[in-house]
């Protein structure tokens, strides 16, 4: 089975386009100057319609995760156990994703610092993170100061 894909819609185009391209986007509000994901036609905050596209960084940390055990769709079965973790971007916005070298979420913990890593599934170029090359050596040596922050399904 192949990979789903998303509904890519004129409001959300120049996120997929970016991706293809190498580069990260999110949209801020030219108002109130709030940052968020995904895109949308008005300011999640203030309702503003005026959204700019802003280039991120690649840095976030993990804020959550949950580890799935089951495939609810074919294309996944696979990839079971896999993470899908919540990214807060340095600029603020916060995405859903996968942590590529978080061993099914063991490696994962609270406050990790993570870094952009776009992957192909296809034609698709999807926003995908891998932990911080310094946090990962420091997980290794201290698996057991690991802070609690996943659920498996």
């Amino acid at each position: 089975m192949s990979f789903p894909s998303p509904d890519i819609t004129p409001i959300s185009a120049p996120y997929w386009d970016a991706l293809k391209a190498g580069r990260l986007l999110f949209q801020r509000c030219r108002q109130c100057n709030h940052c968020w994901l995904p895109a949308r036609e008005a300011c999640p905050q203030c309702l503003s319609a005026d959204p700019v596209w802003d280039e991120a960084s690649g840095r976030g940390v993990v804020v959550s995760w949950v580890v799935y055990h089951v495939a609810y769709n074919e294309a996944f079965k696979s990839r079971i156990p896999y993470d899908v973790t919540l990214v807060r971007l340095e600029e603020g916005p916060q995405l859903l994703t996968n942590v590529v070298d978080s061993e099914a979420g063991r490696r994962l913990e609270i406050g990790a610092p993570v870094r952009l890593k776009i992957e192909r599934e296809g034609e698709l170029a999807l926003a995908r993170f891998s932990l911080d090359a310094a946090h990962a050596d420091s997980n290794n040596r201290n698996n057991n100061s690991r802070i609690a922050g996943a659920t498996s399904v």
